[in-house]
């Protein structure tokens, strides 16, 4: 079980190309970035001046489908895909707070993420919490690991939060997606959410351009391209929609204020039959 990084880990971070999971910790207020990623993210917020907001917005998201699936839908696993660096309340806290027995795992490929892992397991007696070292473009590893922890013949909550949209090939990640919820059990869920330029084109497509200037991939999808992930799947009510009109809860979360247009990022969850 990995823990607290280790020379090895440390060796293998590569401080010369941005990378998601460190950025969104700098969009998030958080320490554990580089340089290289301060540097993209200051980019970003030049052509995007709510990106922060965007950020945290992802987060509540989350917050909001994992409640709602632990205490309404009773689901009592999770398999949170490309994780990202802890920042509290994460994703085991939300459901073990619902139910203390829930079972959650996490994956992720970032040493900065492995190097923090230790406060990914920090969850109830009841429950379990475990972190994987774990790429998602091999579904066929990723699914072994999660079911020494998981009982993948009951209904599991697969979270991709943020996610997508650094997976190119649009073909390829569909695929990829439908791989790993054709493993899963009836009864099991698709949590995700993937930036968009339906909203701002320009500003996105220059946001696109800086992530390549750097050696970094990032693909922002209609909303057409993310429903098709979703595609055999009972989505709940209110669809793919912009992820601040999904289930936004008032005095819970800061939701956009009215007249900002829409996040750019689609949301939604859905039901396998």
């Amino acid at each position: 079980m990995p823990g607290t990084g280790t020379d090895s880990t440390a060796h293998r971070i590569d401080t010369t190309r941005p990378h998601p999971a460190r950025m969104y910790d700098w969009f998030l207020g958080g320490k554990d970035n580089y340089p290289v990623d301060e540097e993209l993210g200051r980019q970003l917020l030049r052509l995007q001046p709510e990106i922060k907001q965007f950020a945290r917005q992802n987060r509540f998201f989350m917050q909001r489908a994992v409640r709602r699936l632990a205490r309404h839908a009773g689901i009592r696993q999770f398999l949170d895909i490309g994780s990202g660096i802890p920042t509290e309340p994460n994703l085991h806290q939300i459901a073990q707070a619902e139910a203390p027995g829930a079972r959650v795992v996490y994956a992720d490929n970032d040493p900065i993420v492995l190097a923090h892992s230790g406060a990914l397991l920090r969850g109830t007696p009841e429950g379990v919490t475990r972190y994987l070292d774990g790429d998602v473009r091999d579904p066929g590893k990723l699914l072994e690991q999660a079911a020494e922890h998981l009982d993948l013949t009951r209904p599991v909550a697969l979270s991709l939060i943020a996610l997508t949209h650094f997976l190119p090939d649009e073909d390829h990640v569909h695929d990829l997606i439908t791989r790993y919820v054709g493993a899963l059990a009836p009864g099991s869920h698709l949590v995700l959410s993937q930036a968009t330029g339906d909203f701002d084109p320009a500003a996105m497509a220059e946001g696109v351009a800086e992530y390549a200037a750097r050696g970094a991939a990032f693909v922002p999808r209609t909303h057409a391209e993310v429903s098709r992930f979703f595609d055999g799947l009972e989505l709940m009510d209110p669809g793919v929609v912009p992820l601040g009109d999904w289930h936004p809860e008032p005095g819970t979360d800061d939701t956009p204020p009215a007249g900002n247009g829409p996040v750019p990022i689609y949301a939604g969850v859905a039901r396998k039959p």
